[in-house]
């Protein structure tokens, strides 16, 4: 198998899965508490790692691309385990 042609297609489905979920989690900790904080801060993460891979891919740096959509996609997966973040669908998170 060509690795180049693997990378794209992995570059692809990641960028989409973690704009999916981007789309989909909410907050469960409630406006004003710490926990709230921690979900924000996790979320902001979550969103700069993407908009980081998005960045690479597009300078043609398919692998810190991956990874920066990996790492995006694991904070919101965090969050959802923590019970600070709201996340329901098995397909895009890791459910408590």
């Amino acid at each position: 198998m060509d690795l180049d042609i693997e990378l794209k297609r992995k570059v692809l489905k990641y960028r989409s899965v973690t704009f999916r979920a981007l789309q989909k989690v909410g907050f469960i900790a409630e406006p004003g508490t710490k926990e709230f904080e921690i979900a924000k801060d996790y979320m902001e993460m979550a969103q700069n790692y993407y908009n980081d891979g998005c960045y690479f891919q597009e300078k043609g740096d398919l692998l810190t691309a991956l990874a920066s959509f990996s790492y995006a996609h694991a904070w919101m997966d965090a969050g959802v385990r923590a019970k600070i973040l709201l996340g329901t669908d098995s397909d895009l998170f890791t459910l408590p």
